[in-house]
Parts: structure tokens; C-alpha cells; sequence
């Protein structure tokens, strides 16, 4: 896998999203935008926000200045990577691939999806609590993450199993304009 030194967006969410979605669309949109302004995304590599991502960056790197990066995952029931994909590589565990995410990535944005990807949002913002990984943005973009974050408010912080500055190492945004700030802001001092 290349490993030039390049400035990265992970994209995680649902492989089950359908191309008519609202969330589809959004992170297509957000993906070209990223592609316009020559920053790699890192997806899934597979279907539906995966998908979304690769053709939206494909379609914004008019330039052929950045990369997809595919990190598909073996599973029993077989999964196709799609098609906008520049570089792939294929893992048989989850844990392993989860941390070639977080090599690979400057910032994290999470879509809405299931299992998988709250695994992917946990396991990364566990990372930045537990300081193994620092200075990476987790982007949590579609209303589903509000009531999670609520939940763990209510639940997790009233409990003190967590605390308060754990919630400053996520940012929840509306659109993908908010995103696209956070976005930005980091890739200026990346650049630095």
C-alpha cells in the first residue's frame, strides 16, 4: 500500500446505505469536496457510504492529485469493493484494519451505519482518550449520533465511567459544511 505523506480522511458508516439515501448523498458530497481540495479519503472500501465516499472523491479529484484507499475486511458472506477505488488492500482481521485506519488518518468522520460502525467510532475515540493516538478529529456528521452521545451523558458520565473532556475529542456537525471546517482547520496545521 502506498504511504506517501499525504493528508487523509477516514470515512466510516453503513455499507447498507442505498444511492438514493439522504446520507448517500451527503457523504458523496462531502467526499468530492475533500477530492477538490486533493486530500486522500480512506473508506471500507465496500458498498453504500464506502461507495458514497470513493465516487464523491473520485468525481472532486479532477487534479489526480489524491488517492481512495480501500481497507476491505474478509467476511463469510462475500463483500465487492466498488469501483472508485484507487488503492486496496484486504484484511482478515477487524482489529488490524481498524489500526491501518487510524495510521492512515488525520481526520475521522463518522456517518450513519450500524455495528461496524460504531466499532469504528469506539475503538478510534478510545484511542484518542487513552492518548495512543493525538490531534485527530472524530466528525460525527447525521442525527443519529446525537442521541448516542446523549445516552452516554446520561448513562456512562452520570455513572463516572467516563468524563467530561472525553466528549471535547468528537465533534458532532449538521452538514457537511460544519465538517468541511473542521476538516480544513486541521489540514492547515498539518500543513504547517
Amino acid at each position: 500500500m502506498k504511504l506517501k505523506d499525504h493528508f487523509r480522511v477516514a470515512i466510516f458508516g453503513s455499507a447498507r446505505i442505498k444511492k438514493d439515501d439522504k446520507n448517500y448523498k451527503m457523504i458523496h458530497n462531502l467526499a468530492e469536496k475533500i477530492g477538490e481540495q486533493n486530500m486522500d479519503v480512506v473508506t471500507g472500501g465496500g458498498p453504500g457510504i464506502m461507495e458514497a465516499a470513493s465516487s464523491g472523491h473520485k468525481k472532486g479529484n479532477v487534479d489526480h492529485k489524491s488517492h481512495s484507499f480501500g481497507l476491505l475486511i474478509k467476511l463469510p458472506r462475500e463483500q465487492r469493493s466498488n469501483h472508485s477505488l484507487d488503492i486496496k488492500k484486504e484484511f482478515k482481521y477487524f482489529s488490524k484494519r481498524l489500526d491501518r485506519f487510524m495510521e492512515l488518518s488525520n481526520v475521522v468522520v463518522v456517518a450513519p451505519g450500524g455495528i461496524g460502525t460504531l466499532l469504528e467510532l469506539v475503538y478510534a475515540w478510545q484511542l484518542l482518550q487513552v492518548k495512543k493516538k493525538k490531534g485527530i478529529p472524530i466528525i460525527l456528521i447525521g442525527n443519529q449520533w446525537k442521541l448516542l452521545i446523549q445516552w452516554m451523558k446520561q448513562t456512562q458520565l452520570k455513572a463516572k465511567y467516563i468524563k467530561k473532556e472525553d466528549f471535547d475529542l468528537v465533534f458532532p456537525v449538521k452538514n457537511i459544511h460544519e465538517a468541511m471546517v473542521i476538516i480544513n482547520d486541521k489540514y492547515e496545521s498539518y500543513k504547517k
